[in-house]
This record gives structure tokens, C-alpha cells and sequence, in this order.
């Protein structure tokens, strides 16, 4: 059965955004060979939403207080192209990924499918992949 989600992201300057990831955001990674870095992500939510015309993927990180994290995001250099904006959902802004693309980043007001402690990720923690088998960074094993 299913046990988890594969996000990609591309990019043309892929080195620069695994740097972002890994030091501006502090996500653990693990190393999948030859220094090609996977990252553990926070838990995730899934939301399909009706469209006209063609589909499309959007991707959000979510936040509990989005001003303390823009602002520990710009310590670090972190650019921000656009305020935050109140939406009926959740308060947004969008973080510049070095390669130029944005990525969403909310407050949501919209109850949560997810706990938001149920997963306890070390911070800025670097494991190296043994196996498939390979319990992910904050699960217990039996």
C-alpha cells in the first residue's frame, strides 16, 4: 500500500536549490549517491480542486505563524517577491528559490488533515540511505 509521497522538483540550477533545502531551510536529506541529496519533508496534505481549462500541480509549505518565518527566512537571505496576502484560507506569500521559481509558503486558517507533531524531523540532520527498508526520519521502528 501506499506509505508516503515523492515530490520533484526541477530546476535548471538543481545544486543551488538542494544548497536551499539543506541550509536555508534546514529539510534533513539523505544521500542517495554521489552526493545527490533526498530530502525528508515535513507532513504533507493533499487537495484536489476543481480547474478550467487544464490541470495543474501547485506546491505549498505551511507555516503556524507567518510573520516570525518570513522574517527568520530573510536572516538567512531568504527573498520573499510578493507580501503576504490575506486569502479566504490562509494568510500567503511566496519564497525565490535561487533558480529563480516560487514556492508557496502559508498560515492556513482551514482545518488541517495532518497533525502537525506527529512527526518529529531532526533539524538539519543528514543521514545516509542503507537500504529500501530504511525507517524515515521520525518513525518508529518495532
Amino acid at each position: 500500500m501506499i506509505f508516503g509521497m515523492h515530490t520533484i522538483l526541477y530546476s535548471k540550477n538543481a545544486d543551488a536549490v538542494r544548497a536551499f533545502f539543506r541550509d536555508a531551510l534546514k529539510f534533513p536529506s539523505v544521500d542517495a549517491g554521489h552526493g545527490w541529496l533526498i530530502f525528508a519533508a515535513p507532513p504533507s496534505e493533499l487537495a484536489v480542486h476543481p480547474v478550467e481549462g487544464p490541470g495543474y500541480a501547485e506546491l505549498y509549505l505551511l507555516c503556524k505563524d507567518i510573520e516570525s518565518t518570513v522574517k527568520l527566512l530573510q536572516k538567512k537571505g531568504v527573498e520573499f517577491p510578493s507580501p503576504i496576502t490575506e486569502q479566504r484560507w490562509g494568510r500567503l506569500t511566496h519564497i525565490r528559490l535561487p533558480d529563480g521559481q516560487s514556492l508557496g509558503l502559508y498560515e492556513p486558517s482551514h482545518p488541517l488533515a495532518i497533525r502537525t507533531n506527529s512527526t518529529k524531523i531532526p533539524n538539519g540532520k543528514k543521514r545516509r540511505a542503507k537500504s529500501a527498508r530504511t525507517p524515515r526520519a521520525g518513525t518508529k521502528t518495532r
